[in-house]
This record gives C-alpha cells, sequence and structure tokens, in this order.
C-alpha cells in the first residue's frame, strides 16, 4: 500500500479553501515527505496537529521551511501573509483551558489573511465576565465559542447576541466533561437558536466555517 500524500490541489479553485496537510496521524516520514514535494511545488499548505515532538523528528532542512507554532500544533509551510483587514472575528473561550484550540483557529484564519481577536477566560461561572464583553461582541460579524465542561457557554451566549456563532465544544474537563462529549452535546441541544457546531476540539474547522460565513459567495478563486 503506497504511504504517500495525495494532495487535492484543485479545492481551492471548487471552494476557496485549500487541504490542510493533518500531521496527527502520519508519521514523521509522511510528513517530511508532504512537505517536501509541496515546497517544491511552490504550494503554500497549512499543517495541523504537528505536536512538538513529531516536529522535532522532523529534518532540519524540513523545519526551516515551515512557520511553526507549538501550542496552537500549527504549521505553515510558504508565507503567512499579513491580515487584509481588521479583525472580522472574535474567539472567545470559556476558560483558559481552551486556548489551544482557539490558537488553532486564528492561525488558520492568519492563513487565509484574516486576523482575529481572542476573548479569553469568560465562562459562565463568572457571567459578568462575559456581560461586560457583550457590546464589543455585537460587532464582530462572526463569533467562535470555544468551552469545555458543562458546556452552557454556547447556549448563554447564543441568548445574548444575534452574530452567527459557531460552537467548538473542547475535552477540557473532569470526569464525565472529559473527552469533551458533554460540551458537545450541550451545544448540539442548545435552546439558543441557530447555533452551528463542529467536531471537539476542532479549531481548524471552525475557523474554515467562519471564512465560508464571511466570504459568502465572494470567495477568493485559489489560495496557493
Amino acid at each position: 500500500m503506497s504511504q504517500d500524500v495525495l494532495f487535492d490541489f484543485e479545492r481551492s479553485d471548487r471552494i476557496g479553501l485549500s487541504e490542510a496537510l493533518y500531521c496527527g496521524s502520519k508519521s514523521p516520514a509522511q510528513v517530511e515527505a508532504a512537505v517536501a514535494d509541496l515546497a517544491h511545488r511552490g504550494v503554500r499548505v497549512l499543517l495541523t496537529r504537528l505536536d512538538e515532538v513529531k516536529y522535532a523528528q522532523l529534518g532540519d532542512s524540513v523545519r526551516a521551511l515551515l512557520d511553526y507554532d507549538s501550542f496552537s500544533r500549527t504549521a505553515v509551510l510558504g508565507s503567512l501573509p499579513m491580515p487584509s483587514t481588521p479583525p472580522r472575528i472574535a474567539i472567545v473561550t470559556a476558560g483558559t483551558s481552551d486556548l489551544a484550540t482557539a490558537g488553532e483557529a486564528a492561525r488558520t484564519l492568519m492563513f487565509y489573511s484574516e486576523s482575529a481577536e481572542i476573548m479569553a477566560d469568560l465562562g459562565v461561572a463568572g457571567l459578568w465576565r462575559l456581560l461586560e464583553r457583550r457590546a464589543q461582541l455585537v460587532m464582530f460579524p462572526v463569533i467562535i465559542a470555544i468551552a469545555g465542561m458543562e458546556g452552557a457557554f454556547f447556549s448563554v451566549l447564543g441568548g445574548l447576541v444575534g452574530n452567527p456563532i459557531i460552537a467548538v465544544p473542547t475535552s477540557t474537563g473532569y470526569g464525565v466533561t472529559s473527552g469533551g462529549h458533554t460540551a458537545l452535546h450541550a451545544a448540539l441541544g442548545s435552546c439558543a437558536p441557530g447555533i452551528l457546531v463542529v467536531n471537539i476540539d476542532n479549531g481548524f474547522g471552525a475557523a474554515c466555517a467562519a471564512l465560508r460565513i464571511l466570504w459568502n459567495g465572494a470567495r477568493p478563486t485559489s489560495v496557493n
């Protein structure tokens, strides 16, 4: 069985979003081969779930090609563009423990020249923190909300602002909340109407959903 990565080079022409290189289940050798091939072709690419251990196992020549961020476990092959507009997306987290997922979302947006404003630790256990930010939050066209534990954050936020909200449940929590399924079910079962939900810890997917909402038919034809 071939272990080569078959990259989808035409994806950006079809949907405006290029394929990302998910590194979580790939070996260092597979990541190296893919990066080397894409660099030879002159293709920009976002790498996700590249942890520090695997990054350290890559060859020096490959690491030199990457803009790596250990906190979000992302890397960029090629240029990392400056944002073309002021922040149009707010990324809000219930706790500081959710910031790694927020970082993945922010780096994904940055790859597409979109900046985001991150507001951390606004969880409902101290509701005043969220209420103090409400007037600021309503100014953003899209909000990415990130929370673990019991996931109450999504419903409360969805009842306070009318912006499109993309909920990202995280695996942060104790006992029955550990693993993120409680937060996922809370987001899916929210009584606040119209909340969009992505998979557990999926900051990348949330950022891509936010971009689709922002572009709304006026998407770029290519990001390579």
